[in-house]
Protein backbone atom coordinates (compact mmCIF):
# COMPACT_ATOMS: atom_id res chain seq x y z
CA UNK A 1 0.00 0.00 0.00
CA UNK A 2 1.84 2.94 -1.05
CA UNK A 3 1.79 6.27 1.40
CA UNK A 4 0.09 9.44 0.52
CA UNK A 5 1.70 11.76 2.97
CA UNK A 6 1.44 14.45 0.41
CA UNK A 7 4.70 16.39 -0.47
CA UNK A 8 4.78 19.95 1.01
CA UNK A 9 6.51 21.23 -2.37
CA UNK A 10 4.08 19.29 -5.15
CA UNK A 11 3.31 21.35 -7.84
CA UNK A 12 6.31 23.84 -7.23
CA UNK A 13 8.66 24.07 -9.84
CA UNK A 14 11.58 21.15 -9.94
CA UNK A 15 14.08 24.15 -9.90
CA UNK A 16 15.41 24.90 -6.63
CA UNK A 17 15.41 28.45 -6.64
CA UNK A 18 11.78 29.00 -7.82
CA UNK A 19 10.73 25.95 -5.34
CA UNK A 20 11.78 27.56 -2.28
CA UNK A 21 10.55 30.71 -3.60
CA UNK A 22 6.95 29.28 -4.32
CA UNK A 23 6.77 27.45 -1.05
CA UNK A 24 7.55 30.65 0.88
CA UNK A 25 4.68 32.69 -0.91
CA UNK A 26 2.48 29.71 -0.19
CA UNK A 27 2.54 29.71 3.11
CA UNK A 28 2.10 33.34 3.24
CA UNK A 29 -1.58 32.31 1.79
CA UNK A 30 -2.09 28.43 2.37
CA UNK A 31 -4.20 29.74 5.27
CA UNK A 32 -6.12 32.34 4.00
CA UNK A 33 -9.86 31.73 4.59
CA UNK A 34 -11.63 30.94 1.74
CA UNK A 35 -14.00 32.95 -0.54
CA UNK A 36 -16.03 30.62 -3.54
CA UNK A 37 -18.18 33.17 -5.29
CA UNK A 38 -19.02 30.53 -7.64
CA UNK A 39 -20.30 26.99 -7.13
CA UNK A 40 -22.71 24.86 -7.29
CA UNK A 41 -23.03 23.81 -4.04
CA UNK A 42 -26.71 21.78 -2.89
CA UNK A 43 -27.82 24.86 -0.33
CA UNK A 44 -29.74 22.32 1.51
CA UNK A 45 -26.77 20.74 2.96
CA UNK A 46 -25.85 23.32 5.00
CA UNK A 47 -29.61 24.06 5.69
CA UNK A 48 -30.61 20.90 7.04
CA UNK A 49 -27.05 19.87 8.85
CA UNK A 50 -27.60 16.55 8.50
CA UNK A 51 -24.59 13.88 8.46
CA UNK A 52 -23.33 12.90 5.15
CA UNK A 53 -25.24 9.71 3.54
CA UNK A 54 -21.83 7.72 3.24
CA UNK A 55 -18.73 8.43 1.47
CA UNK A 56 -19.90 7.05 -2.28
CA UNK A 57 -22.96 8.90 -1.45
CA UNK A 58 -20.39 12.02 -1.08
CA UNK A 59 -17.57 11.58 -2.90
CA UNK A 60 -19.03 9.93 -6.09
CA UNK A 61 -22.78 10.31 -7.08
CA UNK A 62 -22.61 13.73 -7.19
CA UNK A 63 -19.02 14.58 -8.94
CA UNK A 64 -19.47 14.64 -12.86
CA UNK A 65 -15.83 15.02 -12.80
CA UNK A 66 -15.51 11.46 -11.35
CA UNK A 67 -18.07 9.18 -13.60
CA UNK A 68 -17.19 11.41 -17.05
CA UNK A 69 -13.37 9.31 -16.23
CA UNK A 70 -14.99 6.06 -15.78
CA UNK A 71 -17.76 6.28 -18.24
CA UNK A 72 -15.31 7.07 -20.96
CA UNK A 73 -13.79 3.71 -19.84
CA UNK A 74 -16.58 1.44 -20.32
CA UNK A 75 -17.77 1.51 -17.11
CA UNK A 76 -21.93 1.53 -17.22
CA UNK A 77 -23.15 4.55 -14.95
CA UNK A 78 -25.81 2.52 -13.73
CA UNK A 79 -23.44 0.64 -11.85
CA UNK A 80 -22.14 3.78 -10.18
CA UNK A 81 -25.49 4.63 -8.35
CA UNK A 82 -26.03 7.53 -10.76
CA UNK A 83 -30.26 8.17 -11.06
CA UNK A 84 -31.78 7.52 -14.44
CA UNK A 85 -34.51 9.95 -15.69
CA UNK A 86 -37.22 7.00 -15.76
CA UNK A 87 -36.51 5.55 -12.21
CA UNK A 88 -35.12 2.52 -13.68
CA UNK A 89 -32.72 0.62 -11.08
CA UNK A 90 -29.28 1.13 -10.55
CA UNK A 91 -27.00 -0.08 -8.56
CA UNK A 92 -27.72 0.45 -4.93
CA UNK A 93 -24.89 -1.15 -3.09
CA UNK A 94 -22.82 1.91 -2.20
CA UNK A 95 -19.63 -0.21 -1.08
CA UNK A 96 -19.69 -2.30 -4.68
CA UNK A 97 -19.54 1.27 -6.49
CA UNK A 98 -17.06 2.32 -3.72
CA UNK A 99 -15.37 -0.48 -5.07
CA UNK A 100 -15.14 0.46 -8.69
CA UNK A 101 -14.27 3.67 -7.79
CA UNK A 102 -11.25 2.31 -5.98
CA UNK A 103 -10.13 -0.57 -8.86
CA UNK A 104 -10.26 2.50 -11.07
CA UNK A 105 -8.53 4.81 -8.97
CA UNK A 106 -5.27 4.72 -11.10
CA UNK A 107 -7.04 6.36 -14.33
CA UNK A 108 -6.76 10.05 -12.25
CA UNK A 109 -3.39 9.87 -12.00
CA UNK A 110 -2.00 13.04 -13.18
CA UNK A 111 -5.63 14.41 -13.45
CA UNK A 112 -6.70 17.83 -11.29
CA UNK A 113 -9.44 15.43 -9.72
CA UNK A 114 -6.76 12.97 -9.09
CA UNK A 115 -4.85 15.86 -6.90
CA UNK A 116 -8.07 16.83 -5.45
CA UNK A 117 -9.39 13.93 -4.39
CA UNK A 118 -5.65 12.38 -2.94
CA UNK A 119 -6.04 16.50 -0.92
CA UNK A 120 -9.24 15.57 0.16
CA UNK A 121 -8.45 12.08 1.41
CA UNK A 122 -5.40 13.30 3.24
CA UNK A 123 -6.49 16.29 4.47
CA UNK A 124 -9.75 15.96 5.37
CA UNK A 125 -10.14 12.39 6.37
CA UNK A 126 -6.45 11.57 7.13
CA UNK A 127 -6.22 8.72 4.79
CA UNK A 128 -2.20 7.66 4.45
CA UNK A 129 -2.71 5.53 1.85
CA UNK A 130 -3.20 5.98 -1.57
CA UNK A 131 -6.74 4.85 -2.74
CA UNK A 132 -6.39 1.20 -4.19
CA UNK A 133 -8.55 -2.50 -4.87
CA UNK A 134 -6.93 -4.30 -1.96
CA UNK A 135 -7.77 -0.98 1.02
CA UNK A 136 -10.93 0.10 -0.86
CA UNK A 137 -13.33 -1.35 2.20
CA UNK A 138 -10.90 -0.32 5.34
CA UNK A 139 -10.95 3.42 3.96
CA UNK A 140 -14.59 3.37 2.83
CA UNK A 141 -15.30 2.17 6.85
CA UNK A 142 -12.58 5.02 8.01
CA UNK A 143 -14.72 7.62 6.06
CA UNK A 144 -17.86 6.00 7.14
CA UNK A 145 -17.26 6.19 10.65
CA UNK A 146 -15.80 9.84 10.31
CA UNK A 147 -19.47 10.65 8.55
CA UNK A 148 -21.24 9.22 11.37
CA UNK A 149 -19.43 12.19 13.45
CA UNK A 150 -20.29 15.60 14.85
CA UNK A 151 -17.48 16.86 13.65
CA UNK A 152 -18.32 16.16 10.29
CA UNK A 153 -21.50 17.71 9.94
CA UNK A 154 -21.91 19.74 6.96
CA UNK A 155 -22.03 23.24 9.50
CA UNK A 156 -19.14 22.06 11.62
CA UNK A 157 -16.69 20.73 8.14
CA UNK A 158 -17.37 24.62 6.98
CA UNK A 159 -15.51 26.22 9.85
CA UNK A 160 -13.50 23.60 10.11
CA UNK A 161 -12.39 24.29 6.14
CA UNK A 162 -12.31 27.93 6.78
CA UNK A 163 -15.00 28.80 3.95
CA UNK A 164 -15.82 32.53 4.77
CA UNK A 165 -18.43 32.79 2.21
CA UNK A 166 -20.29 30.48 -0.34
CA UNK A 167 -22.53 31.18 -3.48
CA UNK A 168 -25.01 28.85 -4.62
CA UNK A 169 -26.79 28.75 -8.39
CA UNK A 170 -30.34 29.28 -8.11
CA UNK A 171 -32.83 29.47 -10.90
CA UNK A 172 -34.86 32.42 -11.19
CA UNK A 173 -38.03 30.24 -9.88
CA UNK A 174 -36.59 29.18 -6.96
CA UNK A 175 -37.34 30.21 -3.63
CA UNK A 176 -34.35 29.69 -1.69
CA UNK A 177 -36.16 28.50 0.92
CA UNK A 178 -32.83 26.68 2.19
CA UNK A 179 -30.93 30.06 2.46
CA UNK A 180 -34.28 31.49 4.18
CA UNK A 181 -33.42 27.98 6.97
CA UNK A 182 -29.79 29.17 6.92
CA UNK A 183 -30.45 32.87 7.76
CA UNK A 184 -33.52 32.04 10.54
CA UNK A 185 -31.37 28.76 12.04
CA UNK A 186 -28.95 31.67 14.03
CA UNK A 187 -25.81 29.97 12.59
CA UNK A 188 -23.07 32.45 11.24
CA UNK A 189 -21.56 30.62 8.52
CA UNK A 190 -22.29 33.08 4.93
CA UNK A 191 -23.91 31.09 2.00
CA UNK A 192 -25.50 33.62 -0.29
CA UNK A 193 -27.63 33.17 -4.02
CA UNK A 194 -26.53 33.69 -7.20
CA UNK A 195 -29.29 34.39 -9.99
CA UNK A 196 -29.30 32.18 -12.49
CA UNK A 197 -32.13 32.75 -15.18
CA UNK A 198 -31.01 30.08 -17.63
CA UNK A 199 -34.30 27.98 -17.51
CA UNK A 200 -36.22 31.37 -18.21
CA UNK A 201 -34.50 32.46 -21.18
CA UNK A 202 -33.68 29.31 -23.34
CA UNK A 203 -36.94 29.52 -25.30
CA UNK A 204 -36.49 26.77 -27.88
CA UNK A 205 -36.03 24.59 -24.27
CA UNK A 206 -39.06 22.05 -24.71
CA UNK A 207 -39.49 23.48 -21.25
CA UNK A 208 -39.09 27.27 -21.35
CA UNK A 209 -43.15 28.12 -20.82
CA UNK A 210 -43.00 25.45 -17.96
CA UNK A 211 -40.40 27.74 -16.34
CA UNK A 212 -42.39 30.95 -17.73
CA UNK A 213 -45.37 29.96 -15.54
CA UNK A 214 -43.37 29.32 -12.16
CA UNK A 215 -41.57 32.38 -13.06
CA UNK A 216 -44.85 34.36 -13.28
CA UNK A 217 -46.27 32.22 -10.30
CA UNK A 218 -43.58 33.30 -7.82
CA UNK A 219 -43.29 36.85 -9.01
CA UNK A 220 -46.74 37.47 -8.92
CA UNK A 221 -47.08 38.73 -12.66
CA UNK A 222 -49.04 36.90 -15.34
CA UNK A 223 -46.76 36.94 -17.79
CA UNK A 224 -48.23 37.78 -21.14
CA UNK A 225 -46.13 39.96 -22.68
CA UNK A 226 -41.85 40.80 -22.69
CA UNK A 227 -42.52 43.82 -20.66
CA UNK A 228 -43.83 41.92 -18.10
CA UNK A 229 -41.31 39.32 -18.31
CA UNK A 230 -38.76 41.92 -17.80
CA UNK A 231 -40.70 43.07 -14.30
CA UNK A 232 -40.71 39.37 -13.47
CA UNK A 233 -36.91 39.02 -13.44
CA UNK A 234 -36.71 42.30 -12.07
CA UNK A 235 -38.52 41.42 -8.69
CA UNK A 236 -36.34 37.98 -8.46
CA UNK A 237 -33.47 39.92 -8.76
CA UNK A 238 -34.60 42.41 -6.18
CA UNK A 239 -35.69 38.80 -3.77
CA UNK A 240 -32.23 37.65 -4.47
CA UNK A 241 -30.35 40.64 -3.52
CA UNK A 242 -32.36 40.67 -0.51
CA UNK A 243 -31.71 37.02 0.57
CA UNK A 244 -27.65 38.02 0.02
CA UNK A 245 -27.01 37.60 -3.71
CA UNK A 246 -24.33 39.24 -5.15
CA UNK A 247 -23.88 38.41 -8.03
CA UNK A 248 -26.03 36.96 -11.58
CA UNK A 249 -24.89 34.36 -14.05
CA UNK A 250 -26.02 33.11 -17.13
CA UNK A 251 -24.54 29.80 -19.10
CA UNK A 252 -24.86 30.57 -22.70
CA UNK A 253 -23.48 28.77 -26.01
CA UNK A 254 -22.01 32.15 -27.65
CA UNK A 255 -21.05 35.83 -26.11
CA UNK A 256 -23.00 37.57 -28.90
CA UNK A 257 -25.10 40.63 -27.61
CA UNK A 258 -27.38 42.66 -29.06
CA UNK A 259 -30.04 45.31 -28.45
CA UNK A 260 -33.19 44.90 -30.14
CA UNK A 261 -36.12 47.09 -30.25
CA UNK A 262 -38.81 46.84 -27.98
CA UNK A 263 -41.23 46.01 -30.93
CA UNK A 264 -38.19 43.11 -31.88
CA UNK A 265 -38.28 41.56 -28.13
CA UNK A 266 -42.13 41.85 -28.19
CA UNK A 267 -42.33 39.89 -31.22
CA UNK A 268 -39.65 37.14 -30.72
CA UNK A 269 -41.71 36.43 -27.07
CA UNK A 270 -45.21 36.16 -28.50
CA UNK A 271 -43.43 33.30 -31.15
CA UNK A 272 -41.48 31.64 -27.83
CA UNK A 273 -45.44 31.64 -25.77
CA UNK A 274 -46.98 29.85 -28.58
CA UNK A 275 -43.93 27.30 -29.30
CA UNK A 276 -42.74 28.86 -32.61
CA UNK A 277 -39.46 30.33 -31.75
CA UNK A 278 -36.79 29.36 -34.03
CA UNK A 279 -32.79 29.15 -33.06
CA UNK A 280 -32.06 32.08 -35.02
CA UNK A 281 -34.71 33.60 -32.58
CA UNK A 282 -33.46 32.44 -29.40
CA UNK A 283 -29.71 33.82 -30.26
CA UNK A 284 -31.03 37.21 -30.85
CA UNK A 285 -33.62 36.90 -27.69
CA UNK A 286 -30.44 35.70 -25.61
CA UNK A 287 -28.08 39.17 -27.14
CA UNK A 288 -30.46 40.97 -26.05
CA UNK A 289 -31.51 39.58 -22.83
CA UNK A 290 -27.37 40.14 -22.11
CA UNK A 291 -28.10 43.60 -22.57
CA UNK A 292 -30.81 43.86 -20.30
CA UNK A 293 -29.39 42.15 -17.48
CA UNK A 294 -26.21 44.55 -17.66
CA UNK A 295 -28.75 47.02 -17.53
CA UNK A 296 -30.11 45.97 -14.26
CA UNK A 297 -26.70 45.41 -13.37
CA UNK A 298 -26.13 49.05 -13.22
CA UNK A 299 -29.44 49.63 -11.56
CA UNK A 300 -29.32 46.90 -8.47
CA UNK A 301 -25.20 46.46 -8.15
CA UNK A 302 -25.60 43.02 -8.50
CA UNK A 303 -21.96 41.61 -10.56
CA UNK A 304 -22.74 39.84 -14.02
CA UNK A 305 -20.96 36.39 -14.72
CA UNK A 306 -21.02 35.03 -18.28
CA UNK A 307 -20.46 31.61 -18.49
CA UNK A 308 -20.16 30.89 -22.76
CA UNK A 309 -18.95 28.07 -24.98
CA UNK A 310 -20.19 25.21 -24.18
CA UNK A 311 -21.95 22.57 -25.91
CA UNK A 312 -24.40 20.73 -23.31
CA UNK A 313 -25.39 17.45 -22.75
CA UNK A 314 -23.70 16.58 -26.23
CA UNK A 315 -24.17 12.92 -25.90
CA UNK A 316 -27.68 12.29 -26.06
CA UNK A 317 -27.97 8.77 -25.11
CA UNK A 318 -26.73 9.97 -21.69
CA UNK A 319 -28.88 12.29 -21.79
CA UNK A 320 -32.01 10.51 -22.59
CA UNK A 321 -31.36 8.13 -20.04
CA UNK A 322 -29.70 10.09 -16.96
CA UNK A 323 -30.81 14.06 -17.32
CA UNK A 324 -28.64 16.85 -17.73
CA UNK A 325 -25.16 18.00 -16.44
CA UNK A 326 -23.93 14.09 -16.54
CA UNK A 327 -20.32 15.00 -17.52
CA UNK A 328 -20.98 14.96 -21.18
CA UNK A 329 -20.58 18.45 -21.90
CA UNK A 330 -18.01 19.45 -24.37
CA UNK A 331 -16.07 22.97 -25.05
CA UNK A 332 -16.31 24.73 -28.51
CA UNK A 333 -14.96 27.63 -29.92
CA UNK A 334 -15.88 31.43 -28.50
CA UNK A 335 -15.19 34.36 -29.91
CA UNK A 336 -15.30 37.58 -27.63
CA UNK A 337 -14.20 40.76 -29.58
CA UNK A 338 -16.74 41.45 -32.39
CA UNK A 339 -19.64 39.62 -29.84
CA UNK A 340 -19.04 41.74 -27.06
CA UNK A 341 -18.42 44.77 -28.87
CA UNK A 342 -22.85 46.42 -27.88
CA UNK A 343 -22.18 45.44 -24.93
CA UNK A 344 -19.06 46.85 -23.47
CA UNK A 345 -19.83 49.75 -25.79
CA UNK A 346 -23.17 50.65 -24.07
CA UNK A 347 -21.56 49.24 -20.37
CA UNK A 348 -18.04 48.70 -20.29
CA UNK A 349 -16.80 52.79 -19.38
CA UNK A 350 -18.92 52.04 -16.56
CA UNK A 351 -16.36 51.58 -13.65
CA UNK A 352 -18.98 51.06 -10.90
CA UNK A 353 -20.15 47.95 -13.09
CA UNK A 354 -18.72 44.67 -12.68
CA UNK A 355 -19.08 41.40 -15.62
CA UNK A 356 -16.85 38.85 -15.17
CA UNK A 357 -16.30 36.68 -18.35
CA UNK A 358 -15.17 33.04 -18.52
CA UNK A 359 -13.87 30.96 -21.37
CA UNK A 360 -13.17 27.30 -22.18
CA UNK A 361 -11.24 28.59 -25.28
CA UNK A 362 -8.09 29.37 -24.14
CA UNK A 363 -6.92 30.38 -27.31
CA UNK A 364 -8.90 33.36 -26.65
CA UNK A 365 -6.85 34.68 -23.32
CA UNK A 366 -4.42 36.66 -25.21
CA UNK A 367 -5.52 37.69 -28.13
CA UNK A 368 -9.12 38.76 -27.05
CA UNK A 369 -9.79 37.98 -23.00
CA UNK A 370 -6.51 39.99 -21.69
CA UNK A 371 -7.04 42.95 -24.13
CA UNK A 372 -10.14 43.97 -23.69
CA UNK A 373 -10.06 43.60 -19.37
CA UNK A 374 -7.21 44.98 -20.04
CA UNK A 375 -9.22 48.47 -21.05
CA UNK A 376 -12.74 48.29 -20.31
CA UNK A 377 -13.23 49.47 -16.43
CA UNK A 378 -16.55 46.96 -16.37
CA UNK A 379 -14.26 43.74 -17.75
CA UNK A 380 -12.86 41.18 -15.59
CA UNK A 381 -11.34 38.14 -16.42
CA UNK A 382 -12.85 34.71 -14.62
CA UNK A 383 -10.08 32.39 -13.63
CA UNK A 384 -9.35 29.48 -15.75
CA UNK A 385 -12.55 27.62 -15.54
CA UNK A 386 -13.90 24.04 -15.65
CA UNK A 387 -11.65 21.67 -17.88
CA UNK A 388 -8.99 24.43 -17.28
CA UNK A 389 -8.78 24.60 -13.88
CA UNK A 390 -5.76 22.46 -13.99
CA UNK A 391 -2.63 22.83 -13.09
CA UNK A 392 -1.26 23.42 -16.56
CA UNK A 393 -4.17 24.97 -17.34
CA UNK A 394 -4.05 27.70 -14.61
CA UNK A 395 -0.50 27.99 -15.35
CA UNK A 396 -1.43 28.70 -19.06
CA UNK A 397 -4.14 31.24 -18.10
CA UNK A 398 -1.40 33.66 -15.94
CA UNK A 399 0.98 33.35 -18.60
CA UNK A 400 -1.21 34.66 -21.73
CA UNK A 401 -3.16 37.30 -19.63
CA UNK A 402 -1.10 38.91 -17.12
CA UNK A 403 1.07 40.88 -19.01
CA UNK A 404 -1.51 42.71 -20.82
CA UNK A 405 -4.58 42.96 -18.22
CA UNK A 406 -2.10 42.41 -15.35
CA UNK A 407 -3.64 40.41 -12.21
CA UNK A 408 -5.93 43.02 -10.67
CA UNK A 409 -8.36 42.65 -14.04
CA UNK A 410 -8.93 39.01 -13.18
CA UNK A 411 -10.87 38.13 -9.83
CA UNK A 412 -8.30 35.40 -8.54
CA UNK A 413 -10.11 31.89 -8.16
CA UNK A 414 -13.28 30.08 -7.56
CA UNK A 415 -13.46 26.54 -7.33
CA UNK A 416 -17.42 26.31 -9.13
CA UNK A 417 -18.16 22.53 -7.41
CA UNK A 418 -21.06 20.71 -6.29
CA UNK A 419 -18.50 18.60 -4.61
CA UNK A 420 -18.39 20.52 -1.03
CA UNK A 421 -15.42 18.46 0.16
CA UNK A 422 -13.29 19.03 -2.32
CA UNK A 423 -13.51 23.34 -2.14
CA UNK A 424 -10.33 23.15 0.14
CA UNK A 425 -8.53 21.00 -2.19
CA UNK A 426 -9.85 23.45 -5.47
CA UNK A 427 -8.41 26.27 -3.58
CA UNK A 428 -4.79 24.47 -2.30
CA UNK A 429 -3.98 23.43 -5.70
CA UNK A 430 -4.63 27.38 -6.90
CA UNK A 431 -2.60 29.14 -4.52
CA UNK A 432 -0.25 26.52 -4.85
CA UNK A 433 0.33 27.23 -8.62
CA UNK A 434 0.19 30.89 -8.51
CA UNK A 435 2.82 30.81 -5.66
CA UNK A 436 4.71 29.15 -8.28
CA UNK A 437 3.89 31.68 -10.99
CA UNK A 438 4.49 34.60 -8.97
CA UNK A 439 7.98 33.01 -7.76
CA UNK A 440 8.87 32.40 -11.37
CA UNK A 441 8.77 35.99 -11.74
CA UNK A 442 10.59 36.98 -8.55
CA UNK A 443 13.61 34.50 -9.58
CA UNK A 444 13.81 36.56 -13.11
CA UNK A 445 13.88 39.82 -11.07
CA UNK A 446 10.49 40.89 -12.45
CA UNK A 447 8.93 41.93 -8.87
CA UNK A 448 10.38 41.79 -5.98
CA UNK A 449 9.54 38.93 -3.10
CA UNK A 450 8.05 41.74 -1.18
CA UNK A 451 5.55 42.63 -4.24
CA UNK A 452 4.75 39.13 -4.61
CA UNK A 453 3.44 38.23 -1.54
CA UNK A 454 1.20 41.08 -1.63
CA UNK A 455 -0.36 40.01 -5.37
CA UNK A 456 -0.44 36.37 -3.63
CA UNK A 457 -2.58 37.44 -1.25
CA UNK A 458 -4.36 39.59 -3.70
CA UNK A 459 -5.22 36.48 -6.03
CA UNK A 460 -5.70 33.97 -3.11
CA UNK A 461 -8.31 35.98 -1.24
CA UNK A 462 -8.53 40.18 -2.00
CA UNK A 463 -9.50 39.79 -5.96
CA UNK A 464 -12.52 37.69 -5.17
CA UNK A 465 -13.79 39.38 -1.76
CA UNK A 466 -13.81 42.75 -4.14
CA UNK A 467 -14.43 41.31 -7.06
CA UNK A 468 -17.82 39.94 -6.03
CA UNK A 469 -18.44 42.95 -3.41
CA UNK A 470 -18.00 40.48 -0.34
Amino acid sequence: MGKTMLNKYRFFDPDKTIRDIAYNLYLNVKDLPIISPHGHVDPRLLAKNKPFPDPTELIIIPDHYLFRMLYSQGIPMQSLGIPTVDGTEVERDHKKIWQIFADNFYLFRGTPTGMWLEHELAEVFCIQEKLNSQNAMNIYDSIQEQLQSKEFLPRVLFNRLNIEVLSTTDGASDNLEYHKQIKESGWNGRVVPCFRPDAVVNITSKNWKLEIDKLGGISGIEITSYKKYIRAIKARREFFKSMGAVSTDQGVYGTYTHRLSENESEAIFQKALHGNASEEDSRFFTANFLMEMAAMSVEDGLVMQIHPGVFRNYNTEILNKFGLDKGADIPVQTEYTKNLHELLNEFGNNKDLTIIVFTLDETTYSRELAPLAGHYPALKLGPAWWFNDSLHGMKRFRECVTETAGIYNTVGFNDDTRAFLSIPARHDLSRRIDSNYLAGMVARHIISTDEALIMGKALAYDLAKKAYKL
